[in-house]
């Protein structure tokens, strides 16, 4: 159990939740946890099973405080909220801000930013245990998404932003067979392709992007967003543009940092995929559900968020930047701050 930005996250199961008096209180095993002022909470989200009180529920509806029900592997399952709807509110102000071009622009340039600064420093840690020969690489691909950074800085055209960002992707990517060590360079990587992807690398990339868009939607959906209308990506039928927008500061510290650390311990090894008629490489089963482990288990790994100022698992960050990026529609902040790694 944590609390942040005025939510309670609930991340133990089977704890049980009931008011008494004007305050939630939080017991597990019949051990009281905390209490926490009604007063204090916006919302309360459920990450695991949990149990709560018929009259707690009702208190919470009737005090405009937000309730979400997220499944074990982090699916939104349910928001409970009472009349009138606040997310009907926030939505209309999402919808607004997507069709402001200063607005969109703003939330668009934050989160490249965000994105690019994450992806300079996971190069910047790799290159501290990396060879000489691979150090280089990474360090002259650290210096170019320095540049992207001050770019996209000064960028006024979301146009400008968008092509930025495939820019500094490009050269990312291109730096990742430095990123393979030992046995490991095995897999090779010749660029990031994907629909479908083409070689066992890819096929990680692409199967941990997908869950963590899984996980930035339901945060966005948890908070009363709506996952498909977006800022820097464009609105599309089918396509969870928002919940794009948000993963694009994660991808490098929660997929990438995670690929390539089962891939250079040998975690997972080229023979654990297949290749399928049409081309496209795929998992095999027992790779997949190890891959489905430990990305569950680097859920739980705790990081500073730099902005709130506390400690918080990497398994929460994308409720937070949710509820943040709420914040920053609604008009409570400046400005939306991206995560940011140090």
């Amino acid at each position: 159990m944590t609390t942040a930005l005025n939510t309670l996250f609930i991340t133990v199961e089977g704890t049980r939740l009931n008011k008494e008096g004007e305050r939630v209180v939080v017991t597990v095993q019949d051990v009281k946890k905390a209490e926490v002022p009604l007063r204090h909470l916006r919302s309360v989200v459920c990450l695991t099973r949990a149990w709560m009180t018929p009259e707690l529920l009702e208190s919470c509806v009737e005090a405009g405080i937000h309730v979400s029900f997220f499944g074990m592997t982090g699916r939104f399952l349910a928001r409970v909220e009472g009349l009138p709807g606040g997310n009907v509110l926030l939505r209309r102000e999402q919808y607004r801000a997507a069709d402001d071009g200063g607005r969109t622009l703003a939330i668009a340039r934050a989160m490249v930013v965000g994105k690019v600064s994450n992806a300079r420093q996971f190069l910047l840690h790799a290159k501290r245990d990396a060879a000489a020969e691979q150090a280089q690489p990474l360090e002259e691909a650290a210096r170019k998404l320095a540049e992207h950074l001050r770019a996209v800085g000064r960028a006024e055209e979301l146009e400008q932003v968008r092509g930025l960002e495939g820019i500094a992707a490009r050269d990312y990517f291109e730096v990742f067979p430095s990123l393979l060590k030992g046995g490991a360079r095995r897999f090779g990587f010749d660029g990031r392709n994907r629909r479908p992807p083409r070689d066992p690398l890819n096929a990680l990339l692409s199967f941990g992007y997908a869950l963590l868009a899984q996980d930035c939607s339901g945060a966005l959906a948890g908070v009363g967003l709506d996952p498909a209308v977006g800022f820097l990506h464009e609105d599309r039928p089918g396509r969870l543009s928002l919940a794009l927008d948000l993963m694009e500061e994660l991808r490098a510290p929660v997929v990438d940092r995670l690929v390539f650390s089962l891939v250079n311990r040998g975690q997972l090894k080229p023979e654990d995929f297949k290749e399928e008629a049409a081309g496209a490489v795929m998992l095999r089963d027992e790779a997949r559900k190890a891959f489905l482990v430990a990305y569950q288990a680097a859920k739980q790994v705790e990081v500073q968020h730099v902005f709130l100022g506390q400690q918080t698992s990497w398994g929460l960050v994308p409720h937070l930047q949710a509820l943040l990026l709420a914040r920053t529609l609604r008009g409570e902040l400046d400005g939306y701050p991206p995560f940011a790694v140090r």
